[in-house]
């Protein structure tokens, strides 16, 4: 089991080392094409909606028994979309390439995905605690990319970067295939009942079933609307925050080391939040980690914006970075079982990047306009403090150890 959850956190963390260090490339770009930062960023805001728009489709793939062939065609789209990006000379082939091709592929290597292929394997009291160590991939992906990126970019450009992390996720098919081979599709009714039985009756139902009952749950709906403002959160961060670096009259090394600081600290966030989700409701956790990012914000705000202000910051967003995931997953798996989670955490994470989309276009939006991302800071803090609260509502059953207590 846990070698399953070791190479599926692999595999997440190219995967989310591609996605997670894209704003390194942004003014890289701006300089040698010259494009705008609102087209590049409206490139970028189109790759988050493809990104949500791909990741319930490749779901569905896995969930028909057909894992390893979409893993594959993900690494394959990654490195076509790093390829194309080199050869961006206008907008449109950029939207192709960081807009279709390199979100697909991300899509189809994200969190969603590999949940979907191992959970189903994992007994229910270690789903937590796996959904954090498979998720913290993804940060140290973010952690060990940025400064390879930034190297690669101030020692041969930005193409070279690019050529690195297409390379590297044409070398990930093979932890794939491992995965996949060590998780093979397996009948429901050869499955141990310890391990594979439904919690819920809405297990017992099909896909089409379920995404219905979903989409009528007023719980799914909460749940949604927070994860709306983690996507406008990451996405904001993701694409911007080296251009607020260079704003403020640091150097690109800045930006670098803290895109990594942020996937340093979330790695403690990650599992940190998946053991947590075991021991406490994870509304409550969800509730809990937006709060802190509406408080986190509003002190970076008023800081100095010194290179230490950013190495602070950093640190302090990454506890609560993709902290949100783990819980997020858990709560759909506790309310529609494990079977169909890859597609139904998949409909999550599209509401997701609908988020996404505008944090990274409306970043490009006020730079273009004001000069400044202050006002989308502002936005960011009233999503962050909606979500806190629209998790309360959600009715989920508290953690078994409360129960036998009780």
């Amino acid at each position: 089991m846990w070698t399953s959850v070791f190479l599926a956190g692999f595999i997440l963390m190219v995967a989310y080392g591609v996605r997670l260090t894209v704003g390194l490339f942004v003014h890289p770009i701006i300089m040698d094409k010259g494009l705008t930062i609102a087209e590049v960023s409206m490139a970028l805001a189109i790759g988050q909606i493809s990104w949500g728009l791909f990741q319930p489709l490749f779901g569905a793939w896995v969930d028909k028994g057909h894992a390893f062939a979409a893993l594959a065609v993900g690494a394959f789209c990654i490195a076509a979309g790093q390829f194309l990006t080199m050869a961006s000379d206008d907008v449109w082939i950029l939207v192709l390439a960081q807009g279709l091709f390199s979100p697909a592929g991300i899509a189809a290597g994200s969190f969603a995905i590999l949940i979907g292929i191992v959970g189903g394997r994992i007994p229910a009291d270690k789903r937590s605690v796996a959904s954090g160590i498979i998720n913290s991939g993804g940060s140290l992906g973010q952690f060990v990319f940025a400064p390879i990126v930034q190297f690669c970019i101030q020692l041969r450009g930005y193409s070279t970067s690019l050529a690195v992390l297409a390379a590297v996720a044409l070398a990930a098919v093979y932890p794939a295939w491992a995965l996949c081979r060590r998780n093979p599709p397996v009948p429901r009714s050869e499955r141990h009942p310890d391990v594979f039985r439904p919690e819920t009756p809405l297990a017992r139902e099909g896909l089409s079933e379920q995404i219905r009952t979903a989409l009528r749950d007023p719980s799914f709906l909460f749940l949604n609307a927070g994860f709306f403002t983690c996507g406008f959160h990451v996405a904001f961060l993701v694409t911007h925050l080296p251009g607020e670096v260079t704003a403020c009259g640091h150097t690109a090394a800045v930006s670098a080391a803290s895109i990594s600081l942020i996937g340093l600290c979330n790695i403690a966030g990650c599992i940190g939040a998946g053991i947590l989700g075991k021991y406490y409701r994870m509304k409550n956790v969800l509730a809990t980690t937006y709060a802190a990012r509406a408080v986190m914000i509003m002190l970076f705000i008023f800081s100095s914006k010194s290179e230490l202000a950013f190495y602070v910051f950093s640190a302090a967003t990454g506890f609560t970075w993709l902290a949100t995931v783990p819980p997020t997953a858990g709560i759909v798996g506790k309310l529609f079982g494990q079977r169909y989670v890859a597609t139904l955490f998949g409909l999550t994470f599209f509401t997701h990047q609908i988020g996404g989309f505008f944090g990274a276009w409306l970043g490009g939006v006020a730079m273009e306009t004001s000069g400044n991302l202050l006002w989308v800071w502002w936005v960011d803090v009233a999503l962050a403090s909606m979500a806190a609260l629209v998790n309360l509502p959600i009715k989920e059953e508290a953690p078994r150890w409360r129960k036998v207590a009780a």
